[in-house]
């Protein structure tokens, strides 16, 4: 086999990974509640967070922490009323970065 064909060959595998989907998990913040409090935990009770709405969140694919957003909410067409993260710095993420 030559290197042309490899290429080829190499670039169909290529492209069919680029369809897969994936999870992105948008982290807005933790909460520290103690053990206590969690168990009195009801519907409409309150957890407190360590970022406040303007700050910037993180977002992650598996444990890689890929970029930094801005939480906002869609303003027309199908992204009207829905939430969205506006990407403010996006790392590295080519074969070596993820």
């Amino acid at each position: 086999m030559d290197n042309s064909t490899d290429a080829l060959g190499s670039r169909k595998v290529e492209a069919a990974f680029t369809h897969v989907p994936i999870e992105i998990l948008v982290s807005v913040g933790r909460a520290r509640p103690i053990v206590r409090d969690l168990l009195q935990l009801e519907e409409g009770s309150v957890l407190l967070l360590d970022k406040r709405v303007e700050d910037m969140v993180e977002l992650y694919v598996g444990d890689r922490l890929i970029g930094m957003g801005v939480l906002e909410v869609g303003e027309s067409g199908e992204q009207q009323g829905q939430l969205c993260v506006r990407l403010v710095d996006v790392n590295d993420l080519g074969p070596s970065g993820l």
